[in-house]
């Protein structure tokens, strides 16, 4: 049955290829996005387009209009972890003040339900183990992972309180086609734009941090999924958050040397002091999310090779 769906951050990465699905099964879609790091090439046609902050009072506007939605999909945000780290409050003002705009929203007309962009690269902070259960402490280590977990919290409490339904989805770092290569994020799209031009891959610290990559038509299916997955009636915050990601760590090192390979490229690689704010070692325990059916379906070369290739034939420059 046909649903009303808002995806803020639609034209974004990850948004766009999730407004994309929602499309494909038959749903209304409203993309709500303010363009700052979104591009309208990646807005569906079949899709309603509001150019507007998470911020604004367009919001509550475009809530009016439609009468409400069945599934608010919440990608916008501050997503760098540098910039949360030099200005905190810039920070706070979208993921916090936006955020809480976008649910006040979903709250007063009776959206059915929420599913929130998590992170589970940072709110568990440097994890003892390792790949990371949902339930494991949260010791977020930036701003970034500060308010993501705060998120988390506000929605347990609109769950409790007024009874909005949510699930967070805590995302390992994913990549493929749309991602931005001239972003502070995005070591994929980055190391591949480089490989297209056939200049130096630099790399921060060592390389032998680990990350958890995950491709995106794997966490479009994890979106799709718990659109409309039966959720537990109880639990805590933990019991309402999902890993996506693949278990699998990943070097920097590692990753350079296998995207070469899937361009075809010889490079030089080159290395730099390390970053503040960004975490050592990172891979997610996907247990919960595969017991209801789904599963990281897409090879790590698979995935890096698909990216490389849709670089590299893009037909417009970013």
């Amino acid at each position: 049955m046909s649903q009303r769906v808002l995806v803020t951050g639609g034209a974004g990465f990850i948004g766009s290829h999730v407004a994309d699905a929602y499309l494909k099964r038959g749903d209304r879609v409203w993309i709500l996005d303010d363009l700052s790091s979104g591009r309208m090439s990646n807005v569906p046609a079949q899709a309603t387009f509001v150019q507007a902050s998470i911020n604004d009072e367009a919001v509550e506007r475009l809530f009016q209009e439609v009468g409400g939605f069945d599934i608010v999909n919440h990608h916008a945000a501050q997503m760098d972890v540098r910039t949360s780290v030099e200005n905190p409050r810039f920070d706070a003002r979208i993921n916090i003040d936006g955020f809480l705009n976008i649910v006040e929203c979903a709250r007063k007309y009776r959206t059915q339900r929420v599913l929130f962009v998590s992170s589970g690269g940072v709110v568990y902070g440097e994890p003892e183990a390792r790949p990371t259960p949902e339930q494991a402490p949260k010791a977020p280590l930036s701003p970034y992972g500060v308010t993501k977990l705060t998120a988390e919290y506000y929605l347990n409490y609109y769950r409790i309180v007024h009874g909005l339904e949510y699930a967070a989805l805590r995302y390992a770092n994913v990549y493929g086609p749309r991602q931005n290569p001239h972003g502070e994020a995005g070591v994929v799209a980055i190391f591949a734009s480089r490989l297209r031009k056939e200049t130096p891959l630099t790399i921060y610290g060592d390389g032998e941090q680990t990350r958890d990559y995950v491709f995106v038509e794997d966490v479009v299916a994890a979106n799709m999924l718990l659109s409309n997955a039966v959720l537990p009636m109880g639990g805590d915050l933990d019991q309402r958050a999902y890993n996506v990601g693949t278990g699998q760590e990943t070097s920097v090192n590692q990753l350079a040397q296998t995207m070469i390979g899937v361009s075809g490229k010889q490079v030089n690689v080159h290395y730099a002091a390390e970053r503040r704010g960004e975490l050592r070692h990172s891979s997610l325990d996907t247990a919960r999310l595969q017991s209801l059916g789904w599963r990281a379906r897409s090879s790590l070369e698979e995935g890096l090779r698909i990216t490389y290739d849709y670089i590299v034939n893009k037909e417009t420059g970013w």
